[in-house]
């Protein structure tokens, strides 16, 4: 059952649908805080490749306060359990201001990990397993994955030591079943929906408006730093595809063709993440986002004042 007394409010959406302006715009409106639900935008340095675009989170000179955006260097494996861990301790600080929080962002399993309360206990690792599984196929890997649990990160399934952990996670929580967090939100889910075709559109002009402003110098000024191109590409689309380029891997004009189409992959698998979060029954109000700013609010404040969840 959800919990009335830990509201939340979430806008969310596939990447380049604006989600971030209109998260701000109910923000500033209801005097809340914004938590992030991005899996590259805790790291610091990577601003231009992530879409940080802090500067959307100043309305008419005012601050709205953001969390969980900058808070480890690159370099390191951020990962589920930390931003579960790390959101439950940004939402209860926001709340002991008597503040509102609204959740914000595009990716799938983070958002999913605190709506429908993933078991993220810290998972010891288990040797004996690790050593069963050191010579088994991929296939036969996601299999035994797909045995214990439904495949909710597609990340675990293209990489053999994220996926043999995740076995790792599954088979532990069969030994434990009484772990379990108790963290319920009382949720409200605003989607920001784009025809593909539209959406398609925004994605390209969005990456040459990067390419323009400095993310391949973003991307070089990292590896200048230390970080390895292994590193780099770990983090993928812009960070993976640019360091191809420095690298003289791919041409200039392979680079963007290659970069623009893995963009519009992403955003596919996104929305096909979101389909599922409403499938297991999930409700979303599904918002136009080609609409303006002002037409949404209209929309949407009766909406939340319906969801009495927030104080004014």
């Amino acid at each position: 059952m959800e919990d009335r007394n830990n509201p939340l409010l979430c806008v969310i959406g596939p990447t380049a649908s604006g989600k971030t302006r209109l998260a701000v715009a109910l923000a500033d409106f209801y005097h809340a805080e914004i938590l992030s639900a991005d899996s590259r935008q805790v790291y610091r340095q990577m601003d231009i490749g992530t879409g940080k675009d802090k500067e959307e989170y100043i309305v008419e000179g005012r601050s709205i306060p953001f969390h969980l955006i900058d808070i480890v260097e690159v370099g390191y494996h951020y990962n589920i359990f930390e931003y579960q861990r790390d959101f439950y301790k940004a939402y209860a600080a926001i709340r002991q201001r008597n503040r509102n929080a609204i959740l914000c962002g595009g990716s799938g399993m983070y958002i999913d990990s605190v709506l429908r309360n993933y078991r993220l206990d810290k998972v010891p690792e288990n040797k004996e397993l690790r050593l069963q599984l050191e010579s088994v196929s991929m296939e036969t890997l996601i299999e035994k994955l797909s045995q214990l649990t439904s495949l909710h990160n597609h990340t675990d399934t293209c990489d053999r030591d994220r996926l043999i952990r995740a076995i790792e996670i599954q088979e532990f929580y069969k030994k434990y079943p009484e772990l379990k967090d108790k963290k319920k939100f009382n949720s409200l889910i605003f989607y920001v929906h784009f025809e593909r075709e539209i959406l398609r559109e925004q994605i390209t002009q969005r990456l040459v408006e990067r390419l323009h402003h400095g993310m391949i110098e973003e991307v070089e000024a990292i590896l200048h730093k230390g970080i390895s191109p292994k590193v780099m590409m770990y983090y993928g689309l812009e960070y993976k595809y640019i360091t191809l380029y420095i690298m003289g891997e791919l041409s200039y004009n392979e680079m963007k063709d290659q970069l623009n189409t893995a963009i519009h992959q992403f955003a596919k698998r996104q929305c096909t993440w979101f389909r599922g979060m409403q499938r297991k029954g999930m409700k979303f109000h599904i918002i136009d986002g080609s609409l303006s700013d002002k037409e949404k609010l209209a929309i949407l404040t009766p909406i939340v004042e319906a969801w009495g969840g927030f104080s004014v």
